[in-house]
């Protein structure tokens, strides 16, 4: 592996794990879009390789930083939450890659592209910026 390349997949992973510890996004967000546009890789091999990211125990060090960070805060994390939650993303995570392998490459992204797309949306506000601009063109 050339080292300009070993750098780009360091880089793209430093960033994944930072913005996964500091907002909780990592995976799908940064990941995803990095492997394909940056690696070249197809949307199948991008959300694969996310997932086997996801598989190290690098996430459980940025969850452990605000279980300690909530518990101090008096507002602990409910494990019990936590491993219910885990048991459905598992089979979820189980069932959803079945069904992605059944789908076209370019499906795949569009699909995931309309995700991020209204993930921003909502997490913008901006659906409500539009339901009144609706209301008001219809008063």
């Amino acid at each position: 592996m050339p080292a300009s390349e070993l750098i780009l997949i360091i880089g793209i992973g430093l960033l994944a794990g930072v913005l996964s510890g500091l907002v909780g996004i990592g995976g799908g967000i940064v990941l995803v879009p990095a492997l394909v546009y940056f690696l070249k890789y197809s949307q199948h091999q991008a959300q694969g390789t996310s997932l086997g990211v996801l598989m190290l125990p690098v996430v459980f060090l940025g969850f452990y930083q605000y279980y300690k960070y909530a518990q101090a805060q008096g507002t602990p994390i409910d494990l019990k939450v936590v491993g219910l939650l885990a048991v459905g993303f598992i089979l979820g995570g189980l069932l959803g890659g079945k069904i992605a392998t059944r789908i076209d490459g370019e499906l795949m992204k569009k699909i995931f592209a309309v995700l991020m797309l209204y993930s921003a949306v909502k997490l913008l506000h901006w659906d409500q910026v539009v339901l009144r601009w609706i209301k008001s063109v219809f008063s």
